[in-house]
């Protein structure tokens, strides 16, 4: 790909993260949940407790700025923090019963709006978003 041809991706990306941020506030504006709390919520939706390195590697967040969304949830009982047996300097974040139940409702919309937008795209097209979205994810 030469450099006129990936012109405008970064402002093409950042346009549709405007636009499913916005969507996804609609369609989650009863949790009361920012797109920061909704990320870290859906990383955890599997049950499985992290460590704080862990889930900002999941949801792109560099820890420094995890943390006070970790803390906003942690306040609202939506998440837990617990010293890591293997490492008692290191805390594992998991989510709670209720937060289990919030990240069930922001996958099922992340779903929902995913299934609308690539539900006329062919699989090479989705294949070339993600290799582009991965290769981004991998720039330094």
């Amino acid at each position: 790909m030469t450099i006129t041809q990936s012109a405008g991706i970064i402002a093409a990306l950042q346009q549709a993260t405007h636009v499913t941020l916005h969507a996804l506030a609609s369609r989650l504006e009863h949790l009361q949940l920012t797109a920061s709390e909704q990320n870290v919520l859906a990383a955890l939706d599997d049950g499985q407790a992290r460590a704080v390195g862990q889930l900002a590697a999941a949801t792109g967040t560099r820890p420094t700025t995890l943390t006070s969304v970790l803390d906003r949830l942690e306040r609202r009982q939506l998440l837990v923090r617990a010293l890591d047996p293997a490492d008692r300097r290191s805390f594992l974040i998991a989510a709670t019963a209720a937060g289990r139940t919030a990240a069930g409702e922001v996958l099922a919309a992340m779903t929902e709006l995913e299934q609308a937008a690539a539900g006329g795209l062919t699989a090479a097209q989705l294949a070339g978003f993600r290799a582009v979205t991965r290769a981004l994810t991998e720039v330094r």
